[in-house]
């Protein structure tokens, strides 16, 4: 069955949308009754997610007693979305992707449930761990595309940075949540339980896609096209090397996976240069954590759409955030330091990723998602190997590397005289900070249709 939006968010004309400031627009997605069925169904599933994996490493290391079987894990796993992910998205393009979500969110409770069973029984062994984790990671090579893709059809054009900005909260607060959970349940009934609740966590998501539908047309999305894989795998990539752009924005990703994969980078800043034990560590990813929710509710509540000055401005912030924590020579300055980049890096990715789903042509969207994440996530068994080559020999150098990457990057960067098509009804013409964009002035009037059609 197919539920309109709250008729109160279909009444909200665009010039309100554009008054509303802080937290009345940060929150301005959850109008919309089926986005606010998806917030609740996200929090459950990436709290179990990430109680899955604080017991999926505790299998492991108990199993063996070897850290570097938990390296291997991460490989195994993200191995298959560096690989995979433009293939994904390539179906958000070609298949229905409420039918994807599903699909993905039932293979999901199968893996778990699978992985569940054999912990439970006693006959779970290192291989098993691998190989399961390989094919959830091929899962997620569909599933992330998928669901960027699904969310800009489900809130539309207009809500999609509150609705990006609060899938950032979803994700810092899943980072609280879960481990909590794992480590409750890991003290009170083992690991199984905590396979177990992680596939029972995708169940309410699976509820959500079969009675919710989105507008086919929200976003100016099309109807899902026809064709080769490869062909159309190919004009996306195309249209990231020439759009300035969404190319800055891939690049930003890649950097953002050095910054993000904290689990390599900070243990041995912390154990080896801050001198801190467990607690301490505990306590200076606590610090990430804290500047990072309200980094995502300042890009859930941005005033307009993001654009390329001010997303190469929060990326010098943030690369000079983080080299400053690589180099403080104080405990309280590197905490202090790891606060601040977390909520510049949450802020500036959210609006990367908001910027990338604009910019796209509306029939390679997917495909698009699809090569932001082979960046965000995907690099982590690329860039977690670089990092730890280098904090190897200097953990401030290892920790440093993502900060001095967004700095190059965004000093590399130079804004250009071009412009691009108006997106909105005025039919003027506004300055492009990169160079031209390659949407269309059809698919402007179709993105301005849409929004008027759908009350978005």
């Amino acid at each position: 069955m197919t539920n309109p939006p709250d008729q109160a968010a279909v009444n909200l004309t665009e010039s309100d949308q554009i008054k509303e400031r802080g937290l009345r627009r940060a929150i301005h997605a959850l109008r919309d009754r089926r986005y606010r069925w998806w917030f609740v169904c996200q929090i459950f599933s990436s709290s179990g997610s990430m109680t899955q994996s604080v017991a999926q490493s505790w299998l492991v290391f108990r199993l063996t007693g070897h850290a570097v079987d938990l390296g291997l894990l991460g490989i195994v796993t993200w191995t298959p979305v560096l690989l995979g992910a433009a293939w994904g998205g390539a179906l958000a393009d070609r298949l229905d992707r409420r039918h994807l979500m599903m699909a993905t969110q039932a293979l999901f409770i199968v893996v778990n449930v699978i992985q569940a069973v054999l912990v439970a029984s006693g006959r779970i062994q290192l291989w098993m761990i691998f190989a399961l984790g390989a094919l959830n990671g091929a899962v997620m090579a569909v599933d992330s595309p998928v669901r960027q893709v699904y969310v800009f059809q489900l809130v539309g054009r207009q809500r999609l940075a509150s609705a990006v900005g609060l899938f950032e909260v979803v994700i810092n607060a899943a980072r609280v949540l879960g481990p909590a959970a794992g480590a409750i349940l890991l003290a009170a009934v083992g690991t199984a339980p905590c396979f177990a609740f992680n596939a029972a966590s995708y169940l309410p998501m699976l509820w959500m896609l079969w009675f919710f539908k989105p507008d086919a047309q929200a976003g100016g999305l099309p109807a899902p096209a026809r064709g080769q894989l490869g062909s159309g795998l190919r004009e996306g990539l195309r249209l990231v090397r020439h759009h300035p752009e969404i190319r800055f924005c891939v690049l930003i990703a890649l950097a953002g996976a050095m910054l993000f994969d904290l689990s390599v980078s900070a243990p041995p800043f912390a154990s080896r240069t801050l001198h801190l034990g467990g607690g301490g560590y505990g306590a200076l990813m606590a610090a990430f954590g804290l500047g990072a929710l309200p980094g995502a509710l300042v890009a859930a509540g941005a005033g307009r759409e993001p654009d390329g000055r001010r997303l190469r401005i929060l990326t010098l912030l943030t690369g000079l955030a983080v080299v400053a924590t690589a180099l403080s020579p104080v405990t309280a300055g590197a905490f202090v330091g790891l606060a601040l980049a977390g909520f510049l890096s949450i802020w500036l990715i959210a609006a990367a990723s908001t910027l990338v789903l604009l910019r796209s042509e509306p029939r390679l969207r997917g495909r698009i998602s699809g090569i932001w994440t082979m960046a965000l996530p995907g690099s982590y068994p690329v860039t977690g190997l670089l990092i730890a080559l280098v904090s190897t020999v200097s953990p401030r150098g290892g920790f440093s590397l993502a900060g001095l990457a967004m700095v190059a990057l965004a000093l590399a960067t130079r804004p250009t005289s071009a412009t691009r098509p108006d997106e909105g009804s005025r039919g003027g013409r506004l300055p492009a900070p990169f160079g031209t964009s390659l949407i269309s002035t059809d698919d402007s009037r179709t993105l301005d249709q849409t929004r008027s059609g759908h009350g978005t």
